[in-house]
């Protein structure tokens, strides 16, 4: 059996929002689909399965993850549905992730050198 969140302390909301966009881009496929969406800024699910090697049922999948994360929102265009980002949460992941870590990466550490090694 595991634990949901096996750390010390619990993660704030805001924390598990992060976790949950990072799980949702850590796969290969759902992070390239964000880059299709941001590029045409809309698409129809079809367009994106033209851009994987992936049958539309896996497309869809991975659209759904990206949904539940908040990262894509879909509107149904007739047959078919229309997706585009979540520009609100997308910004929201962009400045969460700037504010991530405060306490590493400072200014005085030369780029290239490893976090926990002088």
């Amino acid at each position: 059996m595991t634990k949901e969140n096996s750390t010390l302390r619990p993660l704030t909301d805001s924390e598990a929002r992060l976790a949950l966009m990072l799980k949702a881009l850590g796969n290969p496929v759902r992070f390239q689909i964000v880059q299709i969406l941001a590029e045409k800024q809309t698409c129809i699910t079809g367009e994106i399965v033209e851009f994987t090697t992936l049958a539309q049922s896996t497309v869809s999948q991975h659209l759904k993850v990206l949904r539940e994360a908040g990262l894509i929102a879909g509107e149904v265009d007739g047959p078919a549905t229309c997706y585009c980002l979540n520009l609100d949460n997308i910004r929201w992941l962009k400045t969460q992730v700037g504010l991530w870590l405060p306490a590493c990466c400072r200014d005085e550490a030369p780029a290239g050198s490893p976090v926990c090694c002088p």
